[in-house]
C-alpha cells in the first residue's frame, strides 16, 4: 500500500488529507496523482467508489495553489453529469483546499444564477459545473474560457447516457488547446474513445483494478414474484421493507415516472419515503438528500442517474424495485450499502419479464443471491390489471382489447333491414371510439354511428342521418361553410356546396364514412 506522503503532494495538501482521516491511497489515486502533478493528461478507467474524486481533486489543488484567477476567467473546470455529483465534488474540493486561498463556484441549474454570476465577476479559480449551466452562462457573456489551464471530466460514460457529449465537445473547443485534461469514465464505449482521441494529448491510461464486484459485507437476496403487475411489485416491496429492520434504505427504479409512483405508493401506506430524480426541482432534490443524510428521511426512492456517485454513508438496505438494464448499475446500486466495513442487505424483485436482465447481473457478479420467499401474499390473486399510471403497457393492452372487440363485431354478419341508427345506438357502449386528442366537446347532433360493411345498410345509415339533420333548423351562430382540418392543423373550407349543405349540424367531428361518396352496386 502507498501512503499519500509518497505521491509528491505539498505539505498543505497532505495536512488537509490527514484531517479527513485518510493515510493510504487507493490504486487509482496512487497511479493518477503523480501523473497529474507532472502536468500530463490522464485517462482514468475507474468505477464509482474507487476514490477517483480525490484522484483529480488533490493534484488540482496543488497545481493551482500558485497564481490567481482574474474576473470572469476561471483557471480550471470540473464537469459532472448531475447536480448532485457536482455538489459532491464541491464538498470534496472544500475539504482538500481549506488550507489554500483558492476559490471555486458551483454552477448547477435549479438555483439562483445571480449568486453564480456575482462569484464569476469576482474571479474564481475552479468552476465545478454541469455542462448545461456552464454553457448557459457562457452564452450570456458571464465568463471567458480562454484562461482554463486544467479541465476535468468526471463520469464521462454517464455524460454519454444523458446526451451531454455535444456539450462536452463544445466546451473542449472553447478552452485553450494547451490545457491539461483529466478524463475519467467507468467504461469506454466508442463515442467516449472518439472524444478522448480528439481532445486528449498523449494521455497516460490508468485502469484501476475493479474492486470486488460486490462487497462481502452485503447480503444479497433475490425475490421472485409470478407476475409483472406493478401492483404486485409494490406489494412485494412493502412486504420486504416491513419484514426488514430498515434504518434507512434506497429503492432503485429504472424510470423516473416509476420513481414518483413508487414513492407515492409508499407514502400512501404510511412509509416515510420521498422521491429523487432529474425532473424534480433542484432545491427539492437537495433538501431530500440532506434529510436522508441527516436521518430525517427513512426511504429514498431514486433513479440511477440521480443517485450516481452519491456518497451517502451508513445505508442499511438497498431495494431493487426494477432489475437494472445494465449489470454495472446493479453493482453501483447495492454498493450504497455495506460501506466502510458495515453490514448491509440488498434485495432484488424479479418478475417473469426480467430474465434477460437478471442473467446479465448474475454473470457479472459471479454469484447467486439467496432466494427469499414472501409468505402470506397470494400473488395469483393479483391479476395483471395494468393501471393507468403504467402508460407503456397498460394503455396498449386496453386498446388492444377494445380493438379486438370491434373487429369481432365487424366480422359478424350484418342484420338486414334493421333500423340503422337505433342499432348503432344500442351497440355504442361496446364500440366506443377513442377520445379525440384535442378534447373538443362532442356536438349533440349525433349520439353514435355504427360502422357496418354491407352497402344496403350503409345507404340506410346515411339516409337516416341526413334526414334527421335536415329536420333540424341550422344554428344561426354557425357559418354554413364546413371547416375541415388537414394534418398540419390548417383549416380549409370545403369545396363542394352539396357537401356543406348535406352535413350541416354535425360540427367539426364529421364521421369519416359520411364524407365519402356512397356507391350502391346495381
Amino acid at each position: 500500500m502507498t501512503e499519500f506522503t509518497q505521491l509528491g503532494l505539498s505539505p498543505t495538501t497532505l495536512q488537509a488529507v490527514a484531517d479527513t482521516g485518510y493515510t493510504t491511497a487507493t490504486p487509482i489515486q496512487e497511479q493518477a496523482i503523480p501523473v497529474a502533478l507532472a502536468g500530463r493528461d490522464v485517462l482514468g478507467i475507474a468505477q464509482t467508489g474507487t476514490g477517483k474524486t480525490a484522484a483529480f481533486t488533490l493534484p488540482l489543488v496543488d497545481r493551482l495553489s500558485t497564481g490567481r484567477a482574474r474576473a470572469r476567467m476561471p483557471r480550471a473546470i470540473v464537469l459532472a453529469p448531475t447536480r448532485e455529483l457536482a455538489d459532491q465534488v464541491a464538498e470534496s474540493f472544500a475539504k482538500y483546499a481549506k488550507g489554500t486561498k483558492l476559490t471555486w463556484v458551483l454552477l448547477i441549474g435549479g438555483v439562483s444564477m445571480g449568486d453564480q454570476v456575482a462569484a464569476l465577476n469576482k474571479g474564481v479559480d475552479v468552476l465545478i459545473a454541469t455542462p448545461g449551466r456552464l454553457l448557459d452562462l457562457f452564452e450570456r457573456g458571464k465568463m471567458l474560457l480562454t484562461g482554463v489551464e486544467i479541465m476535468v471530466v468526471d463520469e464521462a460514460d454517464r455524460m454519454l447516457d444523458m446526451g451531454f457529449i455535444p456539450d462536452i465537445e463544445r466546451i473542449f473547443k472553447l478552452t485553450p488547446p494547451r490545457r491539461q485534461t483529466l478524463f475519467f469514465s467507468a467504461t469506454m464505449p466508442p463515442e467516449i474513445t472518439r472524444l478522448t482521441t480528439a481532445f486528449l494529448k498523449d494521455p497516460t491510461r490508468i485502469e484501476a483494478s475493479r474492486p470486488a464486484m460486490t462487497a462481502d459485507t452485503i447480503t444479497q437476496y433475490l425475490v421472485r414474484i409470478p407476475t409483472s403487475d406493478p401492483k404486485a411489485k409494490r406489494t412485494a416491496l412493502r412486504a420486504l421493507i416491513e419484514r426488514s429492520d430498515v434504518k434507512n434504505g434506497i429503492v432503485f427504479c429504472n424510470r423516473k415516472s416509476e420513481v414518483d409512483i413508487v414513492a407515492k405508493s409508499l407514502q400512501t401506506h404510511g412509509f416515510d419515503a420521498a422521491a429523487i430524480h432529474g425532473d424534480l426541482d433542484q432545491a427539492h432534490r437537495m433538501k431530500t438528500l440532506a434529510d436522508f443524510r441527516a436521518g430525517n428521511l427513512k426511504i429514498l426512492v431514486a433513479s440511477d442517474v440521480a443517485a450516481r456517485g452519491l456518497d451517502i454513508p451508513d445505508v442499511s438496505h438497498v431495494f431493487n424495485y426494477d432489475v437494472s438494464h445494465h449489470a454495472d448499475d446493479y453493482v453501483h446500486r447495492i454498493g450504497r450499502t455495506g460501506r466502510a466495513g458495515r453490514l448491509g442487505q440488498a434485495f432484488m424483485i424479479v418478475t417473469p419479464s426480467d430474465d434477460k436482465s437478471l442473467d446479465k447481473v448474475l454473470k457479472l457478479i459471479k454469484k447467486d443471491p439467496e432466494e427469499l420467499v414472501l409468505d402470506g401474499i397470494d400473488f395469483a390473486a393479483i391479476k395483471d390489471n395494468y393501471r393507468r399510471d403504467d402508460k407503456r403497457s397498460g394503455g396498449r393492452e386496453r386498446s388492444g382489447e377494445r380493438s379486438g372487440r370491434s373487429r369481432s363485431r365487424a366480422a359478424e354478419p350484418a342484420q338486414a333491414e334493421v333500423a340503422p341508427v337505433a342499432a348503432a345506438q344500442a351497440e355504442a357502449p361496446a364500440a366506443e371510439a377513442p377520445r379525440s386528442r384535442s378534447r373538443r366537446k362532442a356536438k349533440p347532433d349525433v349520439t353514435a354511428v355504427a360502422v357496418v360493411e354491407t352497402p344496403a345498410v350503409v345507404e340506410a345509415v346515411v339516409a337516416e342521418a341526413v334526414a334527421t339533420v335536415e329536420t333540424r333548423a341550422p344554428r344561426p351562430d354557425r357559418e354554413p361553410q364546413l371547416l375541415q382540418s388537414d394534418r398540419r392543423g390548417d383549416r380549409k373550407p370545403a369545396k363542394d356546396e352539396a357537401q356543406r349543405q348535406g352535413v350541416r349540424g354535425f360540427g367539426d367531428d364529421i364521421p369519416a364514412f359520411l364524407r365519402r361518396p356512397v356507391v350502391i352496386p346495381a
